[in-house]
C-alpha cells in the first residue's frame, strides 16, 4: 500500500503537467457521499449554527468547498441521473420522478443500455464499483438496473419511492431481495454494507458511492438523544393512514439525521486512514437537491436553504444549489473556496480526465478538475445553467452571467408566469426584474428552448392534448 499513501515528487511534477492519471501508478479511490433532501444550510461549513456536522465541517477545513455547486435536479431521480450521466435535464434521460409497472413491481423509469454512466467509464478502468443506499434509475431485471450500469455491487433501494421508509420490508442486494420484515433501521445496514466493501477492495482503486436517504421524511431516527430537548417542537401527526409518517419531535429527528450523515463520513474516513488509502481518495459529499419540508419538517428554523429562496421542487436557488466539498489529500493541499460555477453533470466528465477515459458524446459537463487542482485560475465555463421539471405545472429556468429566467405553469400556456433575476445583486431572488428588462428576458428565454431536446417520456403538454 505503500504507494497508495503517498505520492513522490517525480508523481507531483507529472501531476503539474498533466492530467492525475499521468502521476502515479495507481488511480485515486473515488468516494462519493450523497446525502438525500439536505440543504445547503444544513452543515456548519456553510453556517450551520443548531446542528453538529464535525467531520463534514473538518472536511472542508482541509478541502476545497464549492459555493456555487448546482445538483442535477430539484428532486431525487432526475438529479441522481445527471450526476451519472453527465447530462442536463434538457438533455437527460430522467427528468422526473416517473414510475413504471415492470414485472418485478413498480420502480422509476429505467435507463436504457445506451446512456453510459460514471460507473461504467471506471470499471473499464479496472475500477471495483459499488452503490449503496438510494438508486431510482431502474428496477431489477431492467437496463437500468445499477448491476447493469457499471456498479459491481448494489444494496437498498432501487426505488426512489420506497426510500421513504427507513424500515421496509426488504431491500436489494444485487436484484435480490433481503427480507427485514420491518425490523431493521434501514440505514445502519446501508452503511455496513457500503464499508464492507471498501474493507473487501482495499487493495484495488474503487468507486464507492454512498447514495444515503437520510434526512429524506420521513422523519424517522432510532436514538433522539442528542437533540430530545434542544429545540421547541411542533408534533407532526398524520392520522390519514398515507404518506409520512406521526413524528412527536420533528425537529430533533431531521437534527439527528444529519448529524448521522455526518457520522457516518466521519465512518468512511476513519476506515480510509485505517486501510492506508485516506492519501489517495477523492472524497465528495453533496445532496442530491434542495431541502425538503414535508413530514414536519421546518425548514426555515435550521436556516436548511441558507441565504436562497425556496425549497426542494423550486427551481429557485434554494430548491438546486447543493452543498459540496471536495477532500483530495493527495492533491488539495490546504482549505480553499470556489465560486467557480459547477453542477452534478460535470462530476462525469472530470472522472473521465482523473483517470484517462474517454468522454461520452453529447453530454453536458465540464471537467472541474483545473479547480480540484488550483491550477487553473480561469477554467473553462458553462454558458448557462439549464433546468426543466414536471411537477407542479411544470417548471423551466436558464442562468447565465447571473442572470435567472424562472418559468412556471409550463403546462399551462395560458397561465404562463415568467420572472427574471439578477443574482449578482439579488441572491434571494426576492425583486421580479422581468418588466424592466425584456431584452434580456428574451436572450434568456431563446436559450432556455434551444438547451433542450423533446423527451418521449416527458412533456409540458396536458396529458389530453395530443402532440402536432
Amino acid at each position: 500500500m505503500g504507494i497508495n499513501k503517498r505520492i513522490t515528487g517525480v508523481a507531483l511534477a507529472a501531476l503539474a503537467a498533466g492530467t492525475y492519471v499521468q502521476a502515479q501508478e495507481k488511480l485515486p479511490n473515488i468516494v462519493f457521499v450523497l446525502a438525500d433532501d439536505m440543504g445547503i444550510g444544513d452543515l456548519g461549513c456553510y453556517g450551520q449554527t443548531k446542528i453538529n456536522t464535525p467531520n463534514i465541517d473538518k472536511l472542508a477545513e482541509n478541502g476545497l468547498l464549492f459555493t456555487h455547486h448546482y445538483s442535477g435536479s430539484t428532486v431525487s431521480a432526475p438529479s441522481r441521473c445527471c450526476l451519472m450521466t453527465g447530462k442536463h435535464t434538457g438533455h437527460s434521460f430522467v427528468r422526473s420522478n416517473k414510475g413504471q409497472k415492470t414485472t418485478e413491481g413498480f420502480f422509476d423509469l429505467a435507463l436504457p443500455e445506451e446512456e453510459v454512466t460514471v460507473a461504467e467509464i471506471l470499471k473499464k478502468k479496472g475500477y471495483k464499483t459499488m452503490c449503496v443506499g438510494k438508486w431510482g434509475l431502474g428496477g431489477p431485471g431492467t437496463e437500468g438496473s445499477p448491476i447493469n450500469k457499471g456498479f459491481d455491487y448494489f444494496f437498498g433501494y432501487l426505488s426512489q419511492s420506497a426510500a421513504h421508509r427507513y424500515y421496509p420490508e426488504y431491500l436489494y442486494e444485487n436484484e435480490k431481495k433481503v427480507m427485514l420484515n420491518g425490523e431493521v433501521y434501514s440505514h445502519f445496514m446501508i452503511m455496513e454494507k457500503g464499508l464492507d466493501f471498501i474493507k473487501k477492495n482495499a487493495d484495488s482503486p474503487f468507486f464507492a458511492y454512498f447514495a444515503v436517504t437520510p434526512p429524506h421524511a420521513d422523519l424517522d431516527y432510532p436514538d433522539l438523544s442528542q437533540y430530545e430537548d434542544a429545540f421547541p417542537e411542533k408534533p407532526y401527526i398524520n392520522n390519514k393512514g398515507t404518506g409520512f409518517k406521526t413524528q412527536m419531535k420533528p425537529k430533533a429527528a431531521y437534527a439527528s439525521m444529519v448529524s448521522e450523515v455526518d457520522k457516518n463520513v466521519g465512518q468512511i474516513i476513519d476506515l480510509l486512514k485505517k486501510e492506508g488509502i485516506w492519501e489517495n481518495t477523492i472524497f465528495i459529499f453533496s445532496s442530491d437537491n434542495g431541502v425538503h419540508c414535508v413530514g414536519g419538517h421546518e425548514p426555515d428554523f435550521f436556516d436548511s436553504n441558507g441565504p436562497f429562496r425556496g425549497y426542494k421542487r423550486d427551481l429557485y436557488e434554494g430548491g438546486v444549489r447543493a452543498p459540496f466539498v471536495v477532500n483530495w489529500p493527495a492533491v488539495i493541499k490546504e482549505k480553499r473556496t470556489t465560486d467557480n460555477i459547477s453542477t452534478f453533470w460535470d462530476f462525469l466528465p472530470t472522472v473521465a480526465e482523473i483517470v484517462g477515459a474517454d468522454v461520452p458524446e453529447g453530454i453536458d459537463g465540464i471537467s472541474y478538475l483545473p479547480v480540484l487542482k488550483g491550477a487553473d485560475k480561469n477554467p473553462k465555463q458553462h454558458e448557462y445553467i439549464y433546468y426543466e421539471f414536471y411537477e407542479q405545472g411544470g417548471k423551466q429556468s436558464v442562468m447565465k452571467d447571473g442572470w435567472k429566467l424562472v418559468r412556471l405553469n409550463m403546462s399551462k400556456p395560458g397561465k404562463l408566469v415568467e420572472e427574471l433575476y439578477n443574482l449578482n445583486t439579488d441572491t434571494d431572488e426576492s425583486e421580479n426584474i422581468i418588466a424592466s428588462n425584456p431584452e434580456k428576458a428574451d436572450e434568456l428565454r431563446k436559450i432556455a428552448m434551444e438547451a433542450r431536446t423533446d423527451s418521449k417520456h416527458f412533456s409540458w403538454k396536458p396529458k389530453n392534448q395530443k402532440k402536432k
